[in-house]
């Protein structure tokens, strides 16, 4: 009887085939919703043949006009809205924000409609900004790219998201931090509904070495040091998010699960430099960048976690050779400005 109930659920799995939807937003992410598509197709068909056997995609769109990228490039829909619940997931894929409505009203409508009904909503890039938006998100954990953590900060504040995972499945909500991470997603999905050799075989063709769980940490934000160990980029992570409020060594070292003494000489062997160096490095670094804007050097140091903006310039001076406010008056004539792009010569 176990038998014949297994063949019954692979058979039922090998006729109905996965589908997708694709909702894309103005100038989306080509990347993002490629590197979904290409797991689909190689998961769908035996080789690299791309008949939408075992799996389907469709990219949705209330009108029949191509979809601009982030890149320029025009995808063209290849459906009106599918009814949500004759599909298994419908992916949103975020892009540029800031650039103007990323989706139309009909489009808010149909998700809100979605989301009212038993579909998967996905979240890639800055999908998950538009579900949050809509407020699909409530109630559910959301991940993002650490590249936009304080855009998110900036205009949700009372949430505060997951920005060192890959991806997160909360439910009947899934959100994904972009890039290389939405492979790691749809070739978990394809595992779950068509099986682990569909999902080895299209991550193999990509050339991707093997599958990656949610909660693998993000690539490391681009500080320019050696190793690769995960518990050094989910510490690099911990301090990209949390600049003004420092975290002392003890709760870095507890959050990756090593003890002080441990995750200093992790860092020192990996890095040749302490937590503490780095992490200084890390927040002149984003206060550098800050001073191109017009804010008061005081709330500079506030939000890079120095105590006023004299603290800020003795450090800013150790590490530059020049003052902050040297740096911003110079309006960063040539030997200025590759000078400071050289980035820190001391820490401490």
């Amino acid at each position: 009887m176990v038998e014949r109930r297994d063949q019954t659920r692979f058979m039922t799995k090998a006729i109905r085939p996965l589908r997708v939807g694709f909702v894309l937003s103005n100038n989306f992410t080509l990347t993002a919703l490629s590197n979904f598509i290409d797991v689909l197709r190689l998961a769908a068909d035996e080789g690299d043949n791309s008949r939408q056997i075992r799996a389907q995609w469709h990219i949705m769109s209330d009108t029949e006009k191509p979809s601009r990228s982030s890149s320029g490039i025009l995808v063209h829909p290849t459906s009106k809205f599918i009814e949500p619940t004759e599909l298994d997931y419908i992916v949103v894929v975020g892009g540029l924000l800031h650039h103007g409505p990323q989706i139309s009203e009909t489009t808010k409508n149909y998700l809100v409609n979605a989301g009212a009904s038993s579909a998967r909503l996905v979240g890639v890039c800055t999908g998950s900004f538009i579900l949050w938006r809509l407020g699909l998100l409530q109630g559910h954990k959301c991940c993002i790219s650490w590249y936009h953590y304080r855009d998110f900060m900036e205009e949700f504040g009372e949430t505060l998201p997951i920005a060192d995972q890959l991806y997160v499945i909360d439910g009947t909500r899934i959100t994904c931090s972009g890039g290389i991470g939405v492979a790691y997603l749809a070739a978990h999905i394809v595992h779950e509904r068509v099986g682990i050799s569909s999902a080895q075989k299209a991550l193999h063709i990509m050339q991707i070495d093997r599958m990656r769980p949610g909660t693998d940490a993000q690539s490391a934000p681009p500080i320019e040091l050696g190793g690769d160990d995960m518990r050094i980029s989910r510490a690099l992570l911990l301090m990209e998010q949390n600049l003004s409020s420092r975290l002392s060594v003890e709760k870095l070292a507890e959050k990756v699960g090593l003890s002080s003494r441990q995750l200093e000489r992790l860092f020192k062997r990996e890095t040749g430099r302490s937590p503490q160096e780095i992490y200084l490095g890390l927040r002149l670094k984003h206060a550098r960048w800050m001073l191109k804007t017009d804010l008061s050097l005081n709330v500079i140091a506030a939000e890079t976690g120095f105590v006023d903006g004299s603290h800020l310039s003795k450090a800013f001076k150790a590490a530059f050779g020049l003052t902050p406010s040297d740096a911003r008056r110079s309006v960063l004539s040539d030997d200025a400005a590759s000078h400071l792009e050289e980035g820190p010569r001391v820490y401490g």
